[in-house]
């Protein structure tokens, strides 16, 4: 387990070299844990937190039943789509956090991308 984990922060260490949120252009980070999903939309040039969701505050608001399950991830990925456009966010750069775009993180960008956000 410690071999599968210590890949993912390699994964991800890699990625992040790369992938680089601005104001315009910001970054969505993707963390997955067993029972829940978390996003962010992170300006990595000022350190700043633009928007976060997850399906524990959206379960916790009556929105979700579940929290670990392709159906919370398509819906958290619509929510934070909706959100984003609110304040005026369309375009995101997406960063899988090492995970692979597979199952839950594939249905997060996908309906994302249903929901109005380019990337």
């Amino acid at each position: 387990m410690q071999q599968r984990a210590a890949g993912r922060i390699k994964r991800k260490r890699r990625i992040r070299k790369r992938v680089v949120g601005h104001v315009e252009r910001p970054r969505m980070n993707v963390f997955r844990s067993h029972k829940h999903l978390y996003v962010q939309l992170v300006n990595d040039v000022e350190h700043t937190t633009l928007l976060g969701c997850s399906t524990k505050t959206s379960q916790k608001a009556g929105q979700l039943s579940t929290g670990g399950n392709v159906s919370a991830a398509e819906q958290l990925g619509k929510l934070i789509a909706e959100e984003a456009i609110k304040r005026g966010i369309k375009q995101v750069v997406f960063d899988r956090g090492g995970y692979q775009y597979h199952g839950r993180v594939k249905a997060l960008a996908d309906a994302a991308r249903a929901a109005g956000l380019e990337f």
